[in-house]
């Protein structure tokens, strides 16, 4: 059609090299929601899996598709602003992702840790995050579950 496609790197994050960003950051962010299942006591003898229902797995459709791929983050103004101690939508969706498993046995402590100004109510809900998914997430909406989930306790 003799269109130009321009290609560029992830806004708002240190470019390593061509169209590398550095995402070290956001990795690190990723990694302090302790992202895997935590129970109390492990599985028992012989346990080969933690089952659910269902309808608790039904509960975790729209999260667990996310591909990590950042462009949410980037394109949140919240996160631009405050990369260093917010920490963007991609992570938060995450976090809700382990939040509302059925499966994981420290909600209460998942949800303290994020009570704090910077981690989770930089969020001004502006849905960027939503417009640019790639996977058609909606990760605003994770973010709204989660403010709703602190302040009903």
């Amino acid at each position: 059609s003799g269109d130009v496609t321009k290609i560029y790197p992830l806004p708002h994050m240190y470019v390593v090299k061509d169209l590398v960003p550095d995402m070290g950051n956001f990795y690190e962010q990723y990694r302090s929601i302790e992202p895997w299942l935590q129970t109390k006591d492990g599985k028992a003898e012989g346990q080969a899996e933690f089952l659910q229902t269902r309808e608790d797995r039904a509960k975790l459709d729209g999260m667990y598709e996310c591909i990590l791929c950042a462009c949410c983050s980037t394109a949140c103004p919240s996160y631009w602003w405050n990369a260093d101690k917010y920490l963007g939508p991609a992570v938060l969706m995450q976090a809700y992702r382990w939040i509302e498993d059925s499966r994981d046995e420290f909600t209460d402590k998942r949800l303290a840790e994020l009570d704090d100004a910077f981690k989770l109510y930089r969020c001004h809900t502006i849905m960027n995050c939503t417009k640019v998914c790639p996977k058609h997430l909606n990760p605003g909406k994770a973010i709204a579950h989660i403010k709703k989930r602190l302040a009903e306790k």
